[in-house]
């Protein structure tokens, strides 16, 4: 059975033929515009879910290389207030240990004691330190001050701070501790000041000067020499953390451009074969159009001539 062809079905056919070009130019031309091939989840259905993951990667990536730089700022402040400490305990024990010379006078005594009582000021001074607003020994109650001089009773070897942990999301189910407590920095509350707290031994020092008591202040040089070695400790430990962030620092920058070659691939349009496929679709649309022109020009009174 043979199909007729009318007049209507070849002009339909051309329009959709026409339609059909014109929307393979437009899909050209947006990739051309906005540089990437997938513009809409119909454009790539399997490509967009890839394109939405290494986004959402990426951006989670971004968020921990900040994290890395939150951390290593908060601890190479911490190195910075535990070198200045380290510094004050130093002249504590050159203090100390002029002050147990039995040669010395009683005025030598006022004085040392005098310049001691001030490096105790300083350290208090030192255990108040902030960055950005938050005090860096105090846990998570960074918000308080850990040695308030203004609260009723204040004393620095009662101190109580809190020892709880901050850490920074460095990566998937990855943190790392930035602080440390007070405790830590100079030693356990002592009410009683009879015990290994820095503040305890300052205040045992200065009460064997205003005694004379040579060796009560002898004594207290092991204790001193132990407070710094604490803080040393400390420091070692900022620098282990600090090569540790690095370490991630640059495994987070590798990953990143990583994660953005794989988004690029699956987003990114190719710009030579879009030149060519859009050359090409224009020269199949004008061959469609001079084609078309002569199949629409004839008409019933074209017949009837």
């Amino acid at each position: 059975m043979t199909l007729r062809v009318t007049q209507g079905m070849m002009h339909l056919q051309l329009m959709r033929n026409l339609n059909r070009n014109m929307a393979q130019m437009e899909q050209i031309q947006m990739q051309t515009t906005t540089g990437r091939k997938i513009n809409k989840a119909s454009d790539d259905p399997v490509g967009i879910t890839y394109s939405l993951r290494y986004r959402a990667e990426i951006a989670a990536n971004e968020q921990y290389k900040k994290n890395v730089d939150s951390a290593l700022s908060w601890l190479d402040f911490n190195d910075t207030v535990l070198g200045q400490a380290g510094d004050v305990l130093q002249r504590i024990k050159e203090l100390t240990t002029q002050g147990a010379n039995g040669t010395n006078p009683g005025i030598a005594l006022d004085n040392v004691k005098n310049e001691i009582d001030q490096l105790k000021t300083q350290l208090i001074e030192i255990g108040n330190s902030t960055i950005n607003g938050k005090y860096i020994f105090n846990g998570e109650h960074f918000n308080e001050a850990p040695f308030d001089k203004n609260a009723t009773g204040f004393d620095a070897k009662a101190v109580d701070a809190d020892s709880g942990i901050v850490n920074y999301s460095i990566g998937a189910s990855v943190r790392i501790d930035i602080n440390f407590s007070a405790a830590q920095v100079f030693g356990n509350a002592d009410p009683t000041g009879s015990g290994d707290n820095v503040f305890s031994v300052i205040d045992r020092i200065m009460t064997g000067l205003s005694d004379g008591n040579y060796s009560a202040v002898s004594s207290e040089i092991a204790n001193i020499e132990s407070s710094m070695d604490r803080v040393l400790s400390l420091r070692s430990e900022v620098g282990a953390r600090v090569n540790r962030l690095e370490l991630t620092q640059n495994r987070l920058e590798d990953l990143g451009i990583n994660l953005t070659d794989m988004k690029s691939r699956t987003e990114d349009a190719d710009f030579e074969k879009l030149l060519i496929d859009a050359q090409i679709n224009e020269n199949i649309y004008q061959a469609s159009l001079s084609v078309g022109a002569k199949v629409i020009s004839k008409s019933l009174v074209d017949f009837l001539r």
